[in-house]
């Protein structure tokens, strides 16, 4: 048996059976899910839990059984409705690495594994999170019952070297070998600004596996074969209403007031029982072509172009495929001081975003607040995403996959 990878892999199904009855007898548990039991299905109580996972044996039955009803409910009731366009990837045998902009830090890949299913793919994905959020054990069972691979963070440059060399070997052994698909947003942490940049360190990591050491390699040859086997599809994710957009620009003003703010462990409960039971207006996410479409394009590249380049392209596709919204465009126009997109929104429209914003300011509890500067930070975060999709339109290389839709 290969333990290889035991420190950070998703729970086995010989093991699931063990991690839900473990999970049953957490007393912290018990309490989180009296005080979330009005939004579950049936008023979701800890004996009902029990009943609803007898006979899951693996953890795709646990997300199918119990995992799928809760996302789908959780749907119904905080979004206007939710949508999928994936006509450029297909539901037969392959397997997909999805990198993602980061909108949610629960729901972005629950709601993928929600779409997958539903749209008949044989398998959901294995997901990427970070260790920070595991603040307690209860956490650390249910994401690793949920398909879950654990990544690293505030380590040390050495400990993070051999971390990413891991994590790099079990996504590829992943896709390979155990022929599920991934799920890992494009940077680590949301982009507080919705301005989505794919970090090249998550790209170099991609490359440490998969094929022989590229350390000593002259050009590229080794790292287009390692992004090859992971068979990566870029996916844009787009919310119409952000139920987090009052506490990013919270965040914004703590940080500019004082240098050393960090978040709290209260804090990242909040952003996640905000992020899952806020409301979201609509849900969309949106395929672009497989990146190994179009690699073969950056050969000849050194190892620096090559990355910065992997991931403007990778950017630009999940910016050319973002759902645009009249909140957006009406941020937009309010930021800028222009009519520019007057014509995609109506004035009904305008008047209820600068009511929605101004409410979004009310719900900030800060000592000095600052209400012009919050009020810039949350059209800036409504408004980035027409800015990068009509930057990208405006480039000169190829569309390397449809235009999202509006």
């Amino acid at each position: 048996m290969n333990y290889e990878f035991d420190s950070i892999r998703p729970y086995n199904d010989d093991e699931v059976r063990g991690a839900i009855d473990s999970l049953l007898h957490d007393r912290q548990f018990s309490r989180i899910l009296k005080g979330i039991a009005p939004f579950l299905p049936l008023g979701m109580s800890r004996g009902v839990l029990k009943l609803a996972t007898l006979g899951i044996h693996s953890t795709l039955g646990f997300q199918v059984r119990f995992m799928k009803p809760v996302v789908n409910h959780v749907l119904r009731k905080c979004s206007t409705g939710h949508t999928f366009q994936h006509d450029t990837i297909t539901s037969g045998p392959e397997r997909y690495t999805f990198i993602s902009n980061h909108r949610d830090i629960v729901l972005d890949s629950a709601i993928l594994d929600v779409m997958l299913f539903d749209a008949k793919f044989p398998t959901t994905c294995e997901i990427a999170i970070g260790d920070n959020l595991l603040i307690y054990p209860w956490i650390r069972t249910l994401v690793r019952l949920n398909k879950a691979f654990i990544v690293r963070r505030n380590i040390s440059r050495r400990e993070l070297y051999e971390s990413s060399l891991l994590m790099s070997r079990y996504m590829h052994h992943v896709i390979q070998e155990k022929k599920e698909n991934i799920w890992i947003a494009q940077r680590e942490g949301r982009a507080k600004d919705s301005s989505d940049h794919t970090q090249e360190s998550l790209l170099k990591m991609l490359t440490l596996s998969g094929t022989e050491s590229t350390e000593n390699t002259e050009g590229t040859e080794s790292l287009l074969e390692s992004i090859r086997q992971l068979n990566i599809v870029p996916l844009s994710i787009s919310y119409e209403s952000d139920p987090c957009d009052y506490l990013k620009a919270k965040e914004f003003q703590q940080k500019r007031d004082d240098a050393g703010w960090k978040k709290s462990k209260q804090d990242d409960l909040v952003n996640m029982k905000t992020g899952i039971f806020g409301q979201k207006g609509h849900v969309h996410y949106q395929t672009a072509r497989p990146v190994n479409a179009w690699i073969d394009e950056l050969k000849g590249l050194d190892k620096a172009e090559f990355f910065a380049e992997l991931a403007h392209r990778i950017d630009h596709e999940i910016h050319a495929n973002y759902r645009l919204f009249p909140s957006n465009y009406v941020a937009a126009d309010l930021l800028s001081g222009t009519p520019t997109h007057t014509s995609l929104y109506s004035h009904k429209e305008l008047v209820g975003f600068e009511k929605y914003i101004k409410s979004r300011i009310e719900l900030i509890d800060l000592p000095q607040r600052d209400d012009d500067f919050l009020r810039e930070r949350l059209l800036t975060m409504y408004a980035n995403p027409v800015l990068n999709k009509e930057r990208v339109q405006k480039e000169p290389h190829p569309q390397t996959s449809p235009e999202g839709g509006e």
